[in-house]
């Protein structure tokens, strides 16, 4: 019980996945779940032979040190997976068309961006003189934005991993939200004291934060 408490909800849920269980729900719910299948799968193992057990018991004899330190809890430390939404197939090849068209989309750079760097460093502004090179399509310089360079239309606004990005700025605005589609952005105005209050309730929703950073919570903000 205190293993799962001390887990996050991406971890949690990918336990799930692999005993295939569903994993939508609070924090609480999936920790519950966790529980129930450990519980049936021990009263599973008690019935397995004495056969099995020794021959497991002589592979455990070829168990090296060197598995031991690998095994280690720092490893385990390194990368934490990441929460992924659940998407339909139709849903899924979209996201792929719109990856394939991002791949073939040029860059859109200002008007001799290479002249000056302060205009490498900004976003696309429209050229407007009357004789801008750029404005009058010649070849030797980059393309202008326009319409159809658009992406296809029914994952617009889509996060890359599918999430549908909500921009939250109080813990309040995460109350009804979906955690198998949607995933929470924070504000930037935001501090780090409510910064933090809405990662907790996020953690209990088991609702992905797309820019979470790390918080030193030290004196009030423990």
């Amino acid at each position: 019980m205190e293993e799962y408490e001390n887990m996050t909800v991406a971890e949690l849920k990918e336990l799930l996945r692999g005993a295939k269980l569903p994993v939508s729900g609070k924090k609480s719910e999936l920790i519950a779940r966790l529980i129930e299948s450990n519980d049936s799968s021990e009263e599973v193992a008690e019935e397995v032979d004495i056969e099995d057990v020794e021959m497991h018991e002589e592979d455990d004899d070829t168990f090296d040190d060197d598995d031991e330190e690998f095994f280690d809890e720092e490893w385990d430390q390194i990368h934490t997976a990441r929460q992924k939404p659940v998407l339909d197939d139709v849903t899924k090849a979209n996201l792929s068309i719109r990856a394939a068209q991002m791949k073939k989309q040029p860059k859109f750079r200002r008007q001799e961006w290479y002249r000056y760097y302060r205009l490498a460093r900004t976003g696309w502004r429209k050229p407007k003189g009357m004789q801008s090179k750029q404005r009058l399509n010649m070849k030797y310089r980059t393309p202008m934005v326009r319409v159809g360079y658009g992406k296809i239309a029914a994952v617009r606004g889509l996060h890359p991993s599918g999430f549908e990005d909500i921009l939250v700025n109080q813990p309040s605005d995460l109350d009804g939200l979906d955690p198998e589609r949607q995933a929470i952005r924070i504000g930037a105005g935001v501090g780090n004291r409510k910064r933090a209050h809405i990662h907790d309730r996020a953690d209990d929703l088991g609702l992905r934060v797309l820019n979470r950073r790390k918080i030193d919570r030290k004196g009030d903000l423990k």
